[in-house]
């Protein structure tokens, strides 16, 4: 696995400076202290084939022997060509088609089955899945209730057969089309057109609140595996308060759940991603550990899997 953010960090202070905010009310409401924003000239492709990089390095592999690449994004530097090809050329990645998916924040679960899914009927033998996003450049930054949220970062995995019983064991994805007014971008009524991210910030957080348990539950019985089997816990990084009432209502103690949102904010695809790169990293996330992830986000949509780490 492979993380990168941009080097940019901004605070709840500084956040203080553009709207009516304080660093107590963020990270009281969303336990976020700091996010990670694009520099000047770099775009999410550039995050992207950065966190590639990594990846494919620490999986000692060649470019020539990744099949697929495929990017969950919402915030791509064009409507095409895709982030995706953007980083196959970049990487020189000559034979691997390339796609990018558009689900959100549940956008890397949702890649993550479809790359399995490759892999297991023999069309691929690697995939590089890449969950990527800079959603600062949809942010009006006069809203409070939308800037203060979010962040830019990428997070990528390369993807491959193990042993039975290891990797991914069961999935659960979903969606709701008619919960889409909720959370979108959109120009409407803005007179400078530009397109912006706007949210019911109610209606989100009763969804995701809704949503989580059953969805990790239905990939648990996916896997065969029940809550007690889990050693970690990897939620979307949204909000504090989402993750400890998924958490509770799941019954897994706080030692279980990973978190990194308050120093990369929500950073969308990419936060699942970047968590377990993390984990995996400083060595939490180790050998026959059962990986409990889960993604939620506009769509609206829902994504949860189970992992036996190999």
């Amino acid at each position: 696995m492979g993380l990168a953010a941009p080097e940019r960090v901004v605070s709840n202070d500084d956040l203080s400076l553009l709207v009516d905010t304080s660093d107590e009310w963020i990270s009281s409401r969303t336990g976020i202290r700091t996010r990670r924003i694009l520099d000047a000239g770099q775009d999410t492709s550039d995050l992207a084939a950065a966190a590639a990089t990594g990846a494919l390095a620490k999986a000692g592999l060649e470019p020539e022997q990744i099949d697929l690449v495929l990017v969950a994004t919402a915030s791509p530097d064009m409507n095409f060509p895709s982030v995706a090809a953007q980083i196959q050329g970049a990487l020189g990645l000559k034979r691997a088609a390339a796609a990018d998916l558009s689900a959100a924040c549940s956008g890397f679960i949702y890649g993550l089955d479809l790359a399995a899914a490759q892999i297991q009927t023999g069309r691929a033998q690697h995939v590089l899945l890449v969950g990527a996003d800079a959603l600062s450049k949809l942010l009006d930054w006069t809203d409070r209730t939308t800037c203060v949220l979010f962040g830019d970062g990428a997070g990528a995995a390369v993807i491959g057969a193990v042993p039975e019983g290891y990797g991914l064991l069961g999935t659960s994805l979903g969606a709701d089309g008619t919960g889409g007014e909720f959370l979108k971008v959109s120009s409407a009524g803005r007179a400078d057109g530009r397109p912006v991210i706007t949210m019911a910030g109610r209606e989100v957080y009763r969804f995701a609140v809704r949503i989580q348990p059953m969805a990790c539950r239905a990939a648990l019985e996916a896997a065969n595996l029940t809550i007690e089997d889990v050693d970690w816990f990897v939620p979307h990084q949204a909000n504090v308060r989402i993750i400890d009432a998924a958490a509770d209502r799941l019954g897994l103690p706080p030692e279980k759940v990973l978190l990194n949102l308050n120093k990369y904010g929500n950073t969308s695809a990419a936060s699942i991603p970047i968590m377990m790169a993390e984990a995996v990293a400083d060595g939490r996330i180790k050998r026959d550990d059962v990986v409990l992830t889960l993604g939620f986000g506009a769509g609206l949509t829902w994504g949860a899997a189970v992992l036996r780490w190999y």
